[in-house]
């Protein structure tokens, strides 16, 4: 179950739409947050909270794909 913030779903959708596998630090500008160390470290965190839940996978380090079916 995604967590009740839209923060979490606009993330989920950009992975999505993406269609490849993607960092953090590329979903700080769709989501219009500025390029900075505490931004991408705090998206980096929602990514992670996501993949516990089973959703997107982390691939490798760092390197997210769209939810799982």
């Amino acid at each position: 179950m995604v967590p009740d913030r839209p923060v979490y779903q606009q993330i989920l959708t950009l992975v999505t739409g993406i269609g490849q596998p993607t960092r953090a630090r590329d979903l700080c500008l769709p989501l219009d947050l500025p390029l900075e160390r505490e931004n991408i470290e705090n998206t980096r965190a929602k990514l992670k909270r996501l993949v516990s839940l089973g959703i997107p996978a982390e691939t490798e380090p760092g390197l997210f794909t769209q939810p799982r079916p």
